[in-house]
Parts: structure tokens; sequence; C-alpha cells
């Protein structure tokens, strides 16, 4: 899979409110109410994550959790980091 340009990455943050551009990475850190909450969000990640075979770096503090996706393999970021974002965002 093909990495994207500087404007396709640009462009198609527009779409996605929260997250941020990280060099290679895209960003977003999410708050809940408690720890809990934060683990089931993570818990709903995952099958996701797997049937698209593409999982996201999670740090979970208290009750935030911080999802980075990048396309390791491929050296930056690719479609696949943006559908994984917009995975999280409609699990969330």
């Amino acid at each position: 899979m093909a990495t994207l340009s500087d404007p396709e990455i640009t462009e198609r943050l527009k779409t996605l409110p929260g997250w941020t551009r990280d060099g290679q990475a895209i960003r977003r850190q999410f708050t809940f109410a408690d720890f809990p909450a934060a683990v089931a969000f993570v818990n709903r990640l995952v099958p996701g994550a797997e049937q698209a075979d593409h999982h996201p770096d999670i740090l979970i503090n208290y009750r935030r959790v911080t999802l980075s996706y990048s396309t390791h393999s491929e050296g930056g970021l690719t479609a696949r980091d943006f559908d994984g974002a917009k995975m999280a965002d409609a699990v969330a």
C-alpha cells in the first residue's frame, strides 16, 4: 500500500476532528469518565483492528487513551491509518 502525500494527509485530517499529525503518524487522545471506561473503549477497538489486521499504538493513562496510527511496514501514513482512526471514532 502506498504512503500518502503531505497534501493527501492534510485533506484526510480535515475529516477527522481531534486527530493530528505527529511525524509519520496520526494521533488522538480520548478522555473517558474513569479507568474502566477507558479500558472498555480499547476492548471495543479490538475486533475492528483484528479484522483489518492493522493495530494502533495505544497508551492508557488512567481515563485517557491515546491512539497513534502509522503503517510501519510502509514507513509512513496510508489509507489504512485513516480507516483505523475512523473506526476508533465510531466506537468511542
